[in-house]
Order: C-alpha cells, then structure tokens, then sequence
C-alpha cells in the first residue's frame, strides 16, 4: 500500500475533482473501470457470472459496485457511504440585479451547513443540465474550472456586533456576487457555452456552488488535511480503495454511495430508497437464485455505515462526551447512540473491533454528550429497507459542514486497510 502522504495527496486530488455528487460517482465509476469492472443497467436484466465485477448507478448520484466470489456463498458484505456535502443549491432564473450595478445569483440552502465559513472564499458551479437529443432527455456534467463567485462579508465597521451564525439569512447574507451590471442573464448562457450547447436547449439543471480552494496538508509535520468536502468523500475515497485492494473475498463484497445524505436520505436515489434492495435482490436474480436465496443471503450479511465523525475540537474539549474522545490520526471511529440514530449495537460493534485487531489498525469511540442532540447517518435509515445487522463507523474531523474541513492524514490509510480486511473477511451474526 502506498505511504499516508501520498495517499493523501490522492485524496485532495479525488477531492478537487469531485465537487459534486454527480462528479464523485463519474470519478468512482472511472476508478473502477480500469480495473476491468462491467457497467450495468438498472433497465435490463442481469445475467451474472460468479467471479466477476460489475457496478450501477442510479440518478447519476448514487452508486453500488460489487464483487462476485469464484464460488457460491451465501451473504453480501456492504460499505455504504455519500455522496454528497452541503453546498449552495442555484435556483431556476437565478440572475438578482442591485442597484443597476451588481448581478448576485440567487441560491438556496442545500443540507445543514456552517454558513460563516462560507464567507470570502473563491467559489465556482458545478452538476448537471438536461437537454433533449434525439427525442429523449440526455444530461451533461459542468464544472467550471475558474473562480467565479464570492459571497462578500459585510465588513466589521457596518456591523460592530458581528452576525452570529443563528442571525444569517440565507436569502438575504448568502448570495453570491457574480458580476457587475452586464453579467445579468447571463448566467445560463455561460453554462451553455462550458458544455457546447444553446441556452434555449437546456431544459433543467441540477447546479452548485462550491469550494474552489484546493485541499492542502499542514500542521508541524503535515499531520493534518484542509480540504472541503471531507464529509464524506474521505470515506468515499477510502471505501473504494480498499474495495479495489480486496482479492480474496469469500461473500459479495458491495460498495454503496448515496446521494442526499445530507438532506434526509428520502429521495429515489438515497438510502432510504429501494436502490440497495433492489440491487441485492438483482443480484440474486442475477445469478439464477431465488426470492428465498436472496432472504438467506440477508440473514448471513453485514453492513458497514462509513461516515465522518466529530473528533474532539482543540479549543472546546468540553464539547465531546467525558469518555468516548475521539482524536485525529488515532484511527476510525465505531459511533454508539442510545437513540439509534446510529446503527452500531454490543454485536455489530464487535465485529468492528475484531476487523480492526485483524488489521492491525487503531479504533476509538463516539457518542454524544448526553445533553446535546447530535446527526444521524445512513445506516438506520438502509436498514428500513434492507434489515441486516450494521454498524456506523467514520474517521475523526473538525469542523464538520464547514467549507473547508478538518482531519488527520494517518486516518485515510487506516480506512483503506479497514475496507480491504473488511471486504475480504466472512462476517454474519
């Protein structure tokens, strides 16, 4: 395996690459095309062969990838993580002329982010537009590679009782400045021009803003990582990895990425759809089995929920739990909650524990301080629809939604480790 740094500087590098959900699964689907894995379509049947690899994707946001063993044996080993991050989402006719002097477009609030941290930053669009060809509806990704936008301050001499983050109206503080008077109705046109269409061809669009700062290593001995959208695109990144890295695989070995994450899961494309149900049971049909086949592989199945969690913050150590302290580059997290907002019980997190002794690779806990709410994730949510037993880990950041993002670089190796014993060990309950 490589060294941490530079499995690090990958990381950044799959990072800038990824501003979106649409581009992390364009860029997932790339990795696992070299290495001889078959595209599939959720439209037609599936005629599988034990031995093999393949993948599907659903909306162009979400993802499963899996392995086939060389012999039957009952059960899927699934990594589930997301896609998506919190972002500015950019309205239908977005162009706000002020004053006959500035264009602003105008956004809205996509998932539960840190809206100061947004402030001044070098900001772009990226996603998807819809056009009609050849009688149907075709989409085109965009990624405007050039720093496009700020979201301006209102500087300290205006408001000497600085906005507190509660105060911030996104409709109102969060618009990006995109230009002077002539950049009015302009917006779509510049789209248009970036994927070689006409404006009046584009029916839809699914566009975002996003962090164009590039992610950075730092720290005395560059021990830590600032780059945006670590949630979750260091699982991501880490689950696919060591998904590829897996060779000697006794079950199905799945690689789950959803979208929506961030706004609930409840979408035809998030975990709280039938994506992952269908695809198992597809799975199964696939391969000459039947509906009992299929619910005995489930009864012999495992799931991993592989999304980022809280490590304790340098300045406010009062914020995290009294015992369960998870720190940067001390290894992944296993999160508990009496609530079950995360999936993790006495069993699914013993498996957990014993895969990392296999793999020789650190772990710690999390759990919420008792008198603060904390986020759910999406492994409750996937068990509505597939009920196999799971557990939620993640690895250790700071600054959680915020634009530019906190975590350690020994921890990106770890998970990678973690995925590949993982995928290549036989774990039931």
């Amino acid at each position: 395996m490589k060294k941490k740094k530079e499995i690090t500087k990958a990381l950044i590098e799959f990072i800038h690459e990824s501003p979106c959900a649409f581009h992390v699964i364009e860029n997932v689907e790339a990795m696992l095309d070299k290495e001889g894995f078959t595209s599939l379509s959720e439209k037609e049947e599936w005629n599988l062969e034990w031995g093999r690899k393949y993948y599907v994707n659903r909306n162009q946001s979400s993802f499963i990838a899996f392995k086939l063993p060389d012999e039957p044996k009952n059960g899927f080993q699934i990594i589930a993580s997301h896609s998506d991050s919190p972002s500015f989402k950019i309205k239908e006719t977005p162009e706000i002329l002020i004053e006959d002097n500035y264009t602003k477009l105008n956004v809205e609030k996509y998932g539960g982010m840190i809206l100061s941290s947004w402030f001044d930053r070098p900001l772009s669009v990226a996603g998807r537009i819809v056009i009609e060809e050849n009688g149907r509806k075709s989409t085109k990704l965009v990624n405007i590679r050039k720093d496009l936008f700020i979201i301006p301050n209102l500087a300290i001499h205006m408001t000497r009782d600085q906005k507190k983050e509660a105060d911030l109206n996104p409709q109102v503080d969060m618009l990006p400045l995109f230009g002077g008077k002539n950049a009015n109705k302009t917006f779509l046109k510049m789209i248009a021009r970036e994927v070689d269409v006409k404006a009046d061809e584009i029916l839809g669009t699914d566009l975002y803003l996003y962090n164009r700062q590039r992610g950075i290593l730092f720290g005395s001995e560059e021990e830590f990582i600032g780059a945006p959208r670590l949630d979750d695109l260091q699982c991501v990144f880490a689950s696919t990895n060591g998904f590829i890295q897996a060779e000697k695989i006794e079950k199905i070995a799945v690689l789950g990425i959803f979208d929506n994450e961030e706004v609930g899961s409840s979408t035809m494309q998030g975990a709280d759809s039938t994506f992952l149900e269908d695809v198992l049971s597809k799975i199964c049909y696939g391969l000459e089995l039947g509906e009992k086949d299929y619910k005995s592989f489930l009864r012999e199945s495992f799931m991993v929920s592989a999304d980022n969690a809280h490590g304790v913050h340098p300045n406010h150590p009062e914020i995290a739990d009294p015992t369960n302290r998870p720190y940067l580059n001390k290894g992944i997290v296993i999160k508990f909650h009496g609530g079950q907002k995360y999936s993790t019980d006495a069993l699914s997190g013993a498996v957990i524990k014993s895969i990392c002794k296999k793999a020789k690779i650190p772990y710690q806990t999390y759990q919420n301080r008792s008198d603060l709410a904390g986020g759910s994730t999406l492994g409750n949510i996937s068990n509505t629809h597939v009920s196999i037993p799971t557990a939620d880990i993640g690895l250790p950041q700071l600054a959680m939604h915020s634009a530019f993002e906190t975590a350690g670089t020994d921890d990106t190796k770890d998970m990678i480790t973690f995925a590949k014993t993982y995928f290549e060990s036989c774990q039931s309950l």
